[in-house]
């Protein structure tokens, strides 16, 4: 087994598997940076031979559990010096190749559940939570999941998560298709490689190919979201049922929103 990779995104490889570790235990929030530092790894990962298949974890108690909305000065749509968003960061997700498996042991929140959603297969487990929680902070949802959920689940089922803002438990999101499949909580990630190794065992190329057409369009359709969810969440950000919803969150309290 081999180790390379930035401080907040380590690589491990194991024959043809490929982890690729979100590094920011316990919660592993995403931002601008961590969405580069992941397409860095992934794009890396594309172009090596050795890579089949790749399985996505975070270190800790959570997958990813969203943005850190406690931090002011670091907002979901700001850009860097070179223009790029979170957004257009990850967008570079969407279009690599190699086939990806999501480890989720814990919360997938936010653009946490986004970030669950580019990957390909989602193994979890019963004390896993999915959350859309946008509109529970007085925003829009993010990380082009206006897209790439109602693909996965379907539109019905990606209005309740999005309206509602509900906690979904492991077994509920392996019912409606949003994990596909379920196992004890110790055994997530070898379950991930497990799958990861399966499809690995696969002609590449073939997969590759096959892949490409499956997820056609993706990541254009993943661009188109961002662009007007990024336009949605600018102006939703100044207004007062914003700054309640991120208060009630970090008070953990219901949010109390006056429509204004």
């Amino acid at each position: 087994m081999t180790e390379a990779g930035p401080s907040e995104v380590r690589v491990e490889t194991d024959g043809h598997v490929a982890t690729v570790w979100l590094c920011r235990p316990p919660n592993n929030f995403i931002d601008l940076a961590l969405t580069a530092q992941i397409a860095d790894a992934l794009e890396a990962l594309d172009a090596d031979p050795a890579c089949r298949a790749v399985v996505l974890a975070g270190e800790g108690k959570h997958f990813c559990a969203g943005a850190d909305f406690s931090q002011r000065d670091r907002k979901a749509g700001d850009a860097n010096a070179s223009g790029r968003t979170i957004y257009t960061e990850g967008a570079r997700l969407l279009r690599t190749k190699k086939p990806i498996v999501a480890a989720v042991q814990g919360a997938a929140v936010g653009a946490g559940l986004g970030l669950a959603v580019v990957a390909d297969f989602r193994v979890a487990c019963a004390e896993a939570r999915f959350s859309a929680n946008f509109t529970r902070l007085g925003y829009h949802p993010g990380f082009g999941l206006t897209a790439s959920l109602p693909r996965l689940i379907g539109a019905q089922k990606t209005a309740l998560l999005f309206y509602t803002g509900r906690r979904f438990t492991g077994e509920e999101a392996l019912a409606m298709g949003l994990a596909d499949q379920l196992v004890p909580q110790d055994q997530v990630l070898s379950a991930a490689h497990a799958l990861a190794a399966e499809i690995a065992g696969s002609a590449p190329l073939a997969i590759t190919a096959t892949r490409a057409t499956l997820r056609d369009g993706l990541a254009e359709a993943y661009e188109r979201a961002t662009a007007h969810e990024l336009a949605q969440q600018t102006w939703l950000r100044e207004t007062n049922d914003f700054k309640e919803g991120v208060k009630a969150m970090a008070e953990r309290r219901n949010p109390n929103f006056s429509g204004t």
